[in-house]
C-alpha cells in the first residue's frame, strides 16, 4: 500500500511526493495506514483521501448530495453508528436515469473495511466504498436523520432565568455538537449556532446585541453575512452558554473577557476562542473558530507563483538572515509562517516557535505560548529559546523594539528568524523597524526578504461564467494595454448554493515579495524612505500585490473587484 500511495502522488502531484516517501520511511506506528497519514500535520484530510481515491480507484465526494440518502440506509444503520465511523450510504443514478441497486457507502476512512461489511449485513444490499471528508459526511448525516432543528422560538418561549444557573452542571470539557438529545434549549441553539458556521466554512462568529434583536454574523471567506436573527430576551442566556464552554466568569458582566475551548463535531475537534465585551445594549460576543483537522498547508497551496515560489525555496535554505511575513490582521501570515516550517522541517534542524496562541501543532517543532501575565513576552521568551541550541526560530509578531532588536541579532549569530509585521507592503516593513528604532546597519545586514501578502477570494467552480472588465478597472489593474485576447480567462461568479449566493469560494494569496540587495541594504543604510526603496526594488524585478492579484484575475483564479478591494494603486 505504501509504495501505491508513493506511485500515485508521483504520478498525479495530488500531494508531494518526496515529503510523503520521508513521512512512510521514518514513520513506525502500528497503526493502520490510512488513521496515520489522516493524523500527520504535513498533509490535509482533503488531500489524503484524494490520494487514497486515485490510488484505489475510489470515487472522491467534495459535497455529498444528501437527498440521493435512500430511506432504508436511514432505517437500517442507526445515526449513532453513521455519526461514530462517520459514513453515509447514497445511491447514484445511471446514465439512463435508473436508480443503481448498489448502495455507495461514503467514508472518511479508506480502508475501514469493516464498517463496509456492517453497513452491507444491515441494509442488504450490496455496497462499494467512496471517500469524502468528515466535514462533507457529517452534514449529509445531519440532513439525512434530520437531527438538527432551528430551536429559536422554542428558546424564547422555554428558557428562563433559571437555566442560567443550570448550566455550569450541564457542560463537558469537549462538547459534541451532535449530541443535541435530551439537551436544553439554549445548548440546542447555540450547538445550532456553531453547526451552522461549520457547514458554511466560518471562520468567526459574532453575536451582536441590538435595541431590538440579536443578531448572529458568520465571517465567511473574510467577509461578514448576517445569517440569524434572535429575540433580544435570549441574549443573557446564549452569552453565558458560550462563557461556560469557554470557562469564563458568567457573572461578570461589565468588563471584557478572553477564553477558549474545545467542540468535537463528530470526530473532528474544533478549538473556538472566544471574547466578549461590554456595550450599550448588552454584552457581544466573537468567536473564533480553528479546525485542527484541517491540517496545515503547504508552501505550494498557498498561491505564490512559481518565479517567487522558487525564490523562496532559495530563502528557506539559508542558516542565518530575518524573513519577515507582512500584512493586515486575516491576511493568512500565520498560515505562510507555518507552511514556511513545514517544509524545512527535519530531524537535523532544531526548530522553535514563540507564538501568541498557538494555532496549530506541529510534529516535530517545539512551540511556545506566550504568557504576559506571567512575564513571558516576545522578548523575554526569545531570549530563552536562545539557549536551546536553535538553528530555526520563528516568532510569532514583533511588537517593540526589544523583540525587534532581539530577533535581528540572533540572526546575525548564525540563526534563520521567521516573524511577521503589521504594515501595508513590503518596503513599509523597513521603515516600521526603523521607527521602532533599531539601527539601520542591524536592519539592513540582517533582512534576507520581506512578503507582504492579501488574501482575495477564489472564483466559485460551480457558477463560474465569462466576465469582461470596464476600461477603468483594467487601467487600475495596469492591464490598459492588453489586447481583448488576453481577458480570455477573467471570470465572475453568479451565486449558487454552494457558495451562498457570493459568487465566491474558498480563499488564495497574493503575494509581493521584496529580496534584499546590496542596492537596497545602502538605502536601508542611509535612511531612504519606503518610497525610494520601493522603486529601487520596482526597478530590481519586483512583482507587486496589484500586479500579483492582476495576474491572477487573468487566469481566472479570483475577480478584478477582489483585486482592486484588498490592494492599493502602485505609486511610488
Amino acid at each position: 500500500m505504501k509504495d501505491l500511495l508513493i506511485q500515485t502522488a508521483k504520478r498525479t502531484g495530488i500531494i508531494d511526493a518526496g515529503q510523503l516517501t520521508g513521512f512512510l520511511e521514518s514513520n513506525k506506528s502500528s497503526e493502520p495506514i490510512d488513521e496515520v497519514l489522516l493524523q500527520c500535520p504535513y498533509f490535509t484530510e482533503e488531500g489524503v483521501l484524494k490520494l487514497f481515491a486515485a490510488a484505489l480507484g475510489q470515487q472522491y465526494f467534495t459535497d455529498i448530495p444528501a437527498k440521493q440518502v435512500p430511506a432504508e440506509f436511514v432505517q437500517s444503520v442507526p445515526a449513532s453508528y453513521a455519526q461514530h465511523y462517520s459514513l453515509i450510504g447514497i445511491k447514484e443514478t445511471k446514465d439512463n436515469g435508473a436508480a443503481d441497486n448498489e448502495l455507495t457507502v461514503i467514508l472518511s476512512r479508506p480502508l475501514d473495511t469493516n464498517a463496509l461489511d456492517n453497513v452491507s449485513k444491515m441494509t442488504k444490499m450490496p455496497v462499494k466504498p467512496a471517500l469524502a471528508t468528515r466535514t462533507a459526511i457529517t452534514a449529509a448525516i445531519d440532513v439525512a436523520y434530520e437531527q438538527r432543528s432551528t430551536v429559536i422560538e422554542e428558546v424564547a418561549e422555554e428558557l428562563d432565568s433559571q437555566n442560567i444557573d443550570q448550566l455550569a452542571d450541564e457542560v463537558s470539557a469537549s462538547d459534541d455538537l451532535l449530541d443535541v438529545v435530551n439537551r436544553p434549549p439554549v445548548i440546542r441553539l447555540v450547538n445550532d449556532v456553531l453547526f451552522r458556521a461549520l457547514q458554511l466554512r466560518a471562520s468567526d462568529i459574532h453575536v451582536h446585541p441590538y435595541e431590538n434583536k440579536i443578531q448572529i454574523r458568520y465571517r465567511i471567506d473574510g467577509i461578514l453575512y448576517d445569517t440569524l436573527s434572535l429575540n433580544r430576551n435570549v441574549l443573557p442566556l446564549v452569552v453565558s452558554r458560550i462563557k461556560v464552554m469557554a470557562g469564563m466568569d458568567i457573572a461578570e458582566r461589565r468588563m471584557p473577557q478572553d477564553g477558549r475551548c474545545s467542540v468535537r463535531l463528530g470526530q473532528r475537534e474544533i478549538d473556538l476562542r472566544v471574547s466578549t465585551v461590554p456595550t450599550s445594549y448588552g454584552e457581544r460576543c466573537v468567536l473564533r473558530l480553528l479546525d485542527k483537522s484541517s491540517g496545515v498547508l503547504g508552501l505550494n497551496d498557498l498561491g505564490l507563483g512559481k518565479e517567487d515560489l522558487d525564490k523562496f525555496d532559495t530563502l528557506l535554505n539559508r542558516t542565518h538572515g530575518v524573513i519577515f511575513v507582512t500584512g493586515p490582521t486575516g491576511s493568512g501570515k500565520s498560515t505562510t509562517l507555518y507552511a514556511c516550517l513545514n517544509r524545512i522541517n527535519s530531524a537535523e534542524k532544531n526548530i522553535m516557535t514563540i507564538e501568541d496562541p498557538i494555532e496549530y501543532q506541529l510534529e516535530g517543532i517545539s512551540q511556545m505560548q506566550v504568557a504576559a501575565k506571567k512575564g513571558m513576552n516576545f522578548a523575554n521568551s526569545l531570549r530563552h529559546v536562545l539557549r536551546q541550541d536553535p538553528d530555526v526560530i520563528m516568532v510569532g509578531e514583533v511588537r517593540d523594539v526589544e523583540t525587534a532588536r532581539m530577533a535581528i541579532q540572533s540572526s546575525l549569530t548564525g540563526h534563520l528568524v521567521f516573524s511577521t509585521l503589521h504594515t501595508n507592503d513590503s518596503a513599509g516593513a523597513i521603515t516600521r523597524l526603523l521607527d521602532l528604532g533599531v539601527e539601520p546597519y542591524l536592519v539592513s545586514s540582517s533582512l534576507v526578504a520581506i512578503l507582504a501578502q492579501r488574501l482575495v477570494r477564489r472564483v466559485c467552480p460551480d457558477c463560474r461564467q465569462a466576465s469582461k472588465p470596464t476600461e477603468r478597472e483594467l487601467r487600475e489593474l495596469g492591464l490598459g494595454h492588453l489586447q481583448p485576447g488576453a481577458l480570455s480567462n477573467v471570470s465572475v461568479g453568479a451565486g449558487c448554493d454552494r457558495c451562498f449566493q457570493t459568487g465566491y469560494r474558498g480563499r488564495t494569496g497574493i503575494y509581493e515579495m521584496m529580496l534584499i540587495d546590496e542596492q537596497i541594504q545602502d538605502l536601508i543604510y542611509k535612511l531612504q524612505s519606503a518610497g525610494v526603496i520601493k522603486r529601487a526594488a520596482l526597478n530590481a524585478g519586483l512583482n507587486t500585490l496589484r500586479m500579483d492579484g492582476a495576474r491572477k484575475v487573468l487566469s481566472g483564479v479570483t475577480t478584478v473587484a477582489e483585486v482592486l478591494r484588498v490592494t492599493q494603486a502602485d505609486t511610488v
